[in-house]
């Protein structure tokens, strides 16, 4: 589950940035009630859930990336803004994993916890497709892992980014939607 957090998706913030009307609402329409069932669907099959948030390990964030940086991109170490949104928050023993750069795989040590875990496959979701979510899948593709990108528990700020996004992935990941994965899953 990729930077889905408060944030990131919050009322003010909604409020704020009202030219990102699409994106709002489709997290909260679409990404939020699928994702809510992939959690319960990975969760009843004994997958183990790992969260990654954008949070600096710093209160400053002088840690961060330079991308994040230019940016922008800031959330303190410990920070409410760092937190995941509660609608899809983690259970007490599941992985939460802070990262200071767009690529989980870069800035943290996510590939050798999932390595750890006996990880091969890796289904992602989150915001924001062409950004963070899409550098995971490239990421961890290279690192051998075989991604699966779920389509309608990702979202973008419009949907030409998000369809762009998707078309750029061919190769890196297979694309399903929630109801596909969560029959995977029961099978």
């Amino acid at each position: 589950v990729i930077d889905l957090q408060k944030g990131e998706f919050n009322p003010e913030k909604c409020a704020a940035e009202p030219g990102d009307a699409y994106m709002w609402d489709r997290i909260s329409q679409t990404v939020i009630p699928n994702g809510q069932r992939l959690l319960a669907a990975c969760r009843g099959a004994g997958i183990e859930v790992v969260y990654t948030t954008i949070e600096s390990l710093t209160l400053d964030g002088r840690d961060r990336s330079l991308d994040y940086k230019i940016s922008g991109i800031f959330a303190a170490k410990g920070s409410r803004e760092a937190e995941v949104i509660d609608e899809l928050a983690p259970h007490d023993n599941e992985i939460h994993i802070p990262k200071t750069s767009s690529s989980v795989f870069n800035s943290t040590n996510v590939e050798f916890v999932l390595h750890n875990l006996g990880v091969e496959y890796i289904l992602t979701m989150g915001i924001v497709t062409d950004q963070c979510v899409e550098t995971a899948i490239r990421d961890g593709c290279d690192r051998g892992f075989l991604m699966t990108l779920i389509d309608d528990a990702c979202a973008t700020h419009t949907q030409d980014r998000h369809d762009a996004s998707l078309r750029a992935l061919a190769g890196y990941c297979r694309v399903r939607a929630a109801d596909q994965v969560i029959a995977e899953l029961a099978r």
